[in-house]
């Protein structure tokens, strides 16, 4: 290696020019919407180990963000959750990440959706479930909106239930029913990965947004 950078030349080059980026691997999240941080965490139904591997993924937690579009926003300003967001959050973020990509939720999977908000107190319930009947997941979700000056200041919101299942990449799952979460959090632009586009919307970012 050394004789080898000893012997090198540099050689002038052209400068190369930026060009204009190509919007299908760089989308940018909703022009006057905002982003929301998801995290989630399998709650227990592992058995013990003392595997330091297999105790990484049981202990491990995913990371997603959630896009919300200009319309949405000016919905929760005044007071109304959109159903395009609630379906968004379900169909693609109430998924179990923590060990892998996982599969995400067609339509007809979604059994049930009941939503009430009021005065920026979000109380809603879900009931997903594959045709097999292999997959699934039960919850109640919990949250708080707040808006100021037309801008959503807060953005709270939690769902807890029962999940079942595994997919082709994450394995390994708990056996049965098993008690999973995933929180939202308004994203303050102060971590690099805010800008990531979500898993859901990979290749797709009009279907995800739709």
């Amino acid at each position: 290696m050394t004789s080898a950078l000893a012997k090198h030349r540099p050689v002038k080059v052209p400068a190369i020019k930026q060009g204009k980026s190509d919007p299908r691997y760089n989308p940018e999240p909703p022009r006057d919407g905002f982003v929301v941080r998801v995290t989630s965490k399998v709650l227990g139904g592992y058995p013990q180990t003392e595997d330091p591997w297999k105790r990484i993924f049981q202990e491990s937690i995913g990371r997603d963000n959630l896009w919300v579009r200009a319309d949405e926003t000016k919905a929760l300003i005044g007071d109304q959750f959109p159903e395009s967001l609630m379906s968004r959050i379900v169909r693609y973020h109430l998924v179990d990440n923590t060990r892998g990509e996982p599969p995400l939720w067609d339509r007809g999977e979604v059994r049930r959706i009941d939503v009430e908000f009021e005065n920026g107190v979000l109380r809603a319930s879900v009931d997903l479930k594959t045709k097999d009947g292999l997959r699934g997941y039960r919850a109640d979700l919990r949250g708080h909106v707040a808006t100021k000056n037309g801008r959503v200041t807060r953005f709270d919101l939690v769902s807890k239930g029962e999940f079942l299942g595994r997919g082709r990449y994450t394995g390994n799952a708990p056996k049965g029913w098993f008690p999973f979460a995933v929180a939202f959090s308004l994203a303050d632009g102060s971590d690099v990965a805010d800008r990531i586009p979500p898993q859901g919307s990979r290749g797709w970012v009009a279907g995800y947004l739709k």
